[in-house]
């Protein structure tokens, strides 16, 4: 793995994990998992499926320890994993045949709607909600899944017009 690659990476991790623990809770105190933006980033930007996986791999570690959820340490780490997984697969034919402004909107919405039906799934299992699942899905994942993907529009313009500025060209 290139190392330059990588401190990008890690910066945009570090970058998501800021954003998901300062952005303010939605209905029933949950809050957006905005890391998930930066991850589908990772995930639009590099072709390097070892390098998304140890991308989602972080942010399931990073979302573990900033979660407020009791059971959401395990929750999110599998969630994250198998999350990176599915997007990649999903990402895998569109690379080359759509947009990028597509792709990281598509990928965007469809995978926070898949973490955090996973994510609920776990925490549904492990200790239960108090709401219920479908609850929980309408008034968190879906909003959540709307922010995100305007967020994550917004970041990848940015991000791209600082790559090409800078001295890296494509990670």
């Amino acid at each position: 793995m290139n190392l330059k690659k990588m401190i990008i990476n890690s910066i945009l991790l570090a970058i998501g994990a800021i954003l998901h623990q300062i952005s303010p809770p939605l209905l029933l105190g949950m809050k957006p998992d905005i890391s998930l933006a930066m991850l589908f980033i990772i995930v639009i930007l590099n072709k390097n499926y070892k390098v998304c996986l140890c991308a989602g791999i972080v942010a399931g570690l990073l979302a573990a320890a900033t979660t407020t959820i009791p059971g959401g340490q395990y929750a999110n780490v599998i969630d994250k994993f198998i999350t990176v997984n599915v997007m990649f697969l999903f990402l895998k034919p569109l690379r080359d045949r759509v947009n990028n402004q597509i792709n990281i909107a598509l990928t965007t919405a469809l995978g926070t709607i898949v973490s955090g039906s996973i994510f609920l799934t776990i925490i549904l299992i492990t200790v239960g909600l108090a709401s219920g699942f479908n609850v929980m899905f309408v008034t968190v994942v879906l909003p959540a899944a709307v922010i995100n993907t305007i967020v994550a529009v917004i970041l990848f313009n940015i991000i791209n017009v600082a790559l090409k500025r800078g001295a890296i060209k494509q990670i």
